[in-house]
């Protein structure tokens, strides 16, 4: 029995078990049989129309790069990570990697809602970037600082020993926090980079393979699973989710097996001990997604891309609220702030992920392009992640989400 609940966790820790019941979520909404939203599929269209508008500003010649966290070291027109790793000496590509994956793996774990108040003040510039942004570049200053590493002549590195022991104020002083300038969920960010240090320390078997324990060090385990030089996207998801889920702030469990970014939702149906649940893992996607990058530098080819899902957060959540696609039942929930874990929040989110499958069928076929030429990390680059922003800050001043979650800095 324990054995069978283990795999069962494990199906759960997949893109494919998103996809799924984030379909099913979409079919009970258009059935009616929602709690807390309506669905209406027409509007999808006049959607497309705001993504490809975007899209086509941000790249006019539609080649489009993958949506990952590397866009956001992009500042005033300057990559500062390439500008960094191309002025440095790698022995091999394979020590680029691991540096990648240390910086993408610690600046998505920092990358959760930042509230509309915080700045970060940029040395280089001496511009205020705020949100996603900001966090990138604090992140990059960092990990350039060598904040993170337990070598001082060697800063391009995180290192468990010195993640685990990540002082608090470290995190407050490098992301310029003050009272004047407060950032959402900053304990639960040092928290996470912790737990991070603790399990890469404690799985030297995957994270140490060919150096100290350092996050970089899935980079080797990735590796190590290629077939003939190639990767496909979904595995790289799963070394994500099987070697990093344990860091995640203790919610679900199945079988011992610790469930992430999945939440209950009694219509969910399954004739397993996997019913009622609904598995979004959205940051893990969103670091999924930025993996790819490093192991195609390091001479990999990552395929299956579409593998992956859309992301379950509140800009590409919010453009389907906003264009109305997703309507309230009760227009009092949008004055409301709603637990990460409650029926609406759970419904937003698992129908965020099935309309961003038909809403990149849509833009494929206005475009005439296929999931090949157009990967939906394309779309959600072009694409969803700005059309979202872009139309919260045409209908609400501060440019939030047009529901309100309650984060602990840990999901969105």
């Amino acid at each position: 029995m324990a054995d069978a609940l283990e795999s069962q966790a494990r199906a759960l820790l997949t893109a494919k078990a998103v996809r799924a019941r984030a379909g099913q979520m979409l079919e009970l909404g258009l059935a009616g049989g929602l709690t807390h939203f309506t669905v209406d599929l027409d509007r999808i269209d006049g959607v497309a129309d705001a993504v490809l508008a975007v899209t086509r500003k941000a790249y006019p010649t539609l080649d489009i790069p993958f949506h990952a966290r590397w866009r956001h070291f992009v500042l005033g027109g300057v990559d500062r990570w390439a500008r960094l790793a191309d002025a440095a000496s790698w022995p091999d590509r394979a020590a680029q990697a691991r540096a990648e994956f240390d910086l993408a793996i610690v600046s998505v774990l920092l990358d959760a809602g930042a509230g509309a108040a915080w700045r970060y003040r940029d040395a280089m510039t001496g511009a205020d970037v705020g949100r996603s942004e900001g966090l990138a570049i604090a992140s990059l200053d960092m990990f350039a600082s060598g904040l993170f590493s337990h070598d001082a002549r060697a800063s391009f590195r995180a290192d468990a020993e010195v993640l685990a022991k990540l002082p608090l104020g470290s995190l407050t002083f490098a992301f310029q926090v003050t009272e004047a300038n407060p950032l959402l969920g900053l304990e639960g960010r040092a928290d996470l980079l912790r737990r991070l240090g603790r399990q890469v320390s404690e799985r030297a078997d995957v994270f140490g393979l060919h150096d100290t324990p350092r996050p970089g060090g899935l980079f080797d385990h990735i590796a190590a699973q290629a077939i003939g030089g190639a990767v496909a996207a979904p595995a790289i998801l799963a070394a994500v989710l099987n070697q990093l889920g344990p860091i995640w702030p203790s919610r679900l469990e199945l079988g011992g097996i610790p469930l992430g970014d999945c939440w209950r939702h009694p219509a969910i149906k399954a004739d397993d001990g996997t019913a009622g649940l609904v598995p979004l893992h959205k940051l893990s996607q969103w670091l999924s997604y930025s993996l790819i990058e490093p192991l195609q530098r390091a001479g990999f080819e990552v395929t299956d891309i579409d593998g992956l899902t859309g992301l379950a957060e509140y800009r590409n959540g919010g453009l389907f609220v906003d264009h109305d696609v997703l309507r309230l039942r009760d227009a009092a929930d949008a004055a409301r702030a709603h637990e990460v874990d409650s029926l609406l929040v759970v419904e937003w989110r698992a129908l965020t992920v099935a309309l961003l499958d038909r809403l990149a069928e849509r833009i494929r076929s206005k475009l005439g392009r296929t999931p090949r030429t157009l990967p939906l990390a394309s779309i959600l680059e072009g694409g969803t992640w700005a059309a979202g922003r872009a139309i919260a800050f045409a209908r609400r001043p501060d440019g939030s989400p047009p529901l309100k979650v309650i984060s602990d800095g840990t999901v969105f």
